[in-house]
């Protein structure tokens, strides 16, 4: 039965693991637990549901997941637990029998989710509808594309989220108005594949550009990309200062043979002519990528190869992932397996120059000004993103959030910088 039973309502925690369209998806589906006359509430708070949305891109996501699910199960053991996402699509059986565990929803049922716990009596049938609102959150994540037709080797991601499949551009523009008038000032549109939208005519380009002429959003910024997707047409658009100079355009390795083993459709020769295009049309631009090390057969040169190019791009952030075997995806049965020692070296090495990276680009804005978007305050320190993504941190006593100011960046301060109000 659902603990709403007294008359009081069902409170819900949520909680997400992995990427931005996760975000996204946990986003909509708390704007439908309102709707559905649910109140949430804190990870850190008493709760009848605990809904935890999940990723399994590497065994340590999976063993995050199974975490957090014994966590919430020991800080709240009478609270409902639904496990959702791309661990429970992957391995049902083995998130179900986790301690705690009252249901597991694969990505392939998680639109009929609210119905599902409807049915089972975890939420009211008939629910007095609330507004959602912003709180103190700045950023709105929106999925605009589920799903992946590449096949990389290494990726686990088209077998949990199945073939590229397109939100209707009425959808999406619906949604980021509804964030715009409930307060949120940024979206991140986001998807699996974002750069492959297509709902009919409609490619990436001319959503961005409906987007931009039919909301009122003040900063739209996208997920990621892939080298391919990367056009002069589509960078032009970027001259609209609302659309935010940060491109997250994943790399993988910066070694041709690790490229070709990996599935990838493009040479470093490529990426680089790529990045050279975006830095000539926008000099400011942030450009992020993730990079696997310890990829199977992964030579030391093809490594140090792989090393060069990343210091070579200058990258301004690096995500560092060594290579987790996937059951069911073609890399986990190549011959040359690298040690987990191995991978820990590499892996360390490259952290290192991800750093000296990131504070190399941050150092770049050092006595200029920028706007910034706050989001959060701590210790007297407000932070935000520019557009670039550069993390700002000012001290002040009025309340800066969800407010968009220019600030004067000053210096280097651990993750970004620190500037003050103009």
């Amino acid at each position: 039965m659902a603990k709403s039973s007294d008359g009081k309502k069902v409170m819900v925690a949520l909680e997400t693991l992995g990427c931005k369209l996760n975000q996204a998806e946990t986003e909509q589906l708390t704007l439908e637990l309102i709707a559905a006359g649910c109140q949430i509430v804190s990870t850190k708070q008493s709760a009848d549901l605990y809904i935890l949305n999940t990723c399994t891109v590497t065994h340590v996501a999976d063993r995050k997941s199974r975490h957090f699910v014994r966590l919430a199960h020991r800080l709240n053991p009478l609270a409902h637990i639904v496990v959702i996402g791309c661990y429970a699509e992957r391995a049902a059986a083995e998130v179900a029998a986790i301690e705690g565990v009252d249901l597991v929803i694969g990505n392939n049922q998680k639109e009929q989710l609210i119905e599902i716990l409807r049915s089972a009596g975890y939420i009211p049938v008939d629910g007095a509808s609330e507004r959602f609102l912003a709180h103190n959150r700045t950023r709105s994540f929106v999925k605009a594309q589920d799903g992946c037709n590449n096949a990389c080797s290494f990726c686990i991601v088209p077998l949990v989220r199945g073939t590229e499949n397109s939100l209707p551009a009425e959808q999406v523009i619906k949604a980021i108005k509804n964030r715009v008038d409930v307060g949120f000032s940024e979206v991140v549109l986001t998807g699996t594949e974002i750069g492959s939208y297509r709902d009919g005519d409609l490619d990436m380009g001319a959503l961005l550009k409906r987007i931009l002429g039919e909301t009122k959003l003040l900063r739209l910024r996208l997920s990621s990309l892939q080298p391919e997707e990367i056009k002069a047409e589509l960078v032009a658009l970027w001259q609209d200062s609302r659309l935010c100079r940060h491109f997250h355009i994943s790399l993988q390795s910066g070694s041709n043979g690790v490229l070709k083993r990996m599935n990838r459709h493009y040479t470093i020769r490529d990426y680089a002519e790529k990045i050279e295009l975006l830095r000539r049309s926008l000099p400011d631009t942030a450009v992020t990528t993730d990079v696997i090390v310890g990829f199977p057969g992964e030579t030391e040169q093809e490594f140090e190869d792989s090393y060069a190019f990343c210091r070579g791009i200058k990258f301004s952030r690096l995500h560092i992932f060594p290579y987790s075997a996937r059951q069911g995806t073609a890399a986990a049965i190549m011959l040359g397996q690298i040690t987990p020692a191995i991978k820990k070296e590499r892996s360390q090495r490259m952290i290192e120059l991800a750093e000296n990276s990131r504070n190399e680009f941050n150092n770049r804005f050092i006595g200029q000004t920028a706007e910034v978007l706050f989001e959060q305050c701590a210790g007297g320190i407000w932070t935000g993103l520019t557009g670039n993504y550069i993390k700002v941190g000012v001290r002040s006593k009025t309340d800066l959030s969800n407010h968009l100011a220019r600030v004067k960046l000053l210096e280097l301060q651990g993750e970004g910088l620190l500037g003050e109000l103009k």
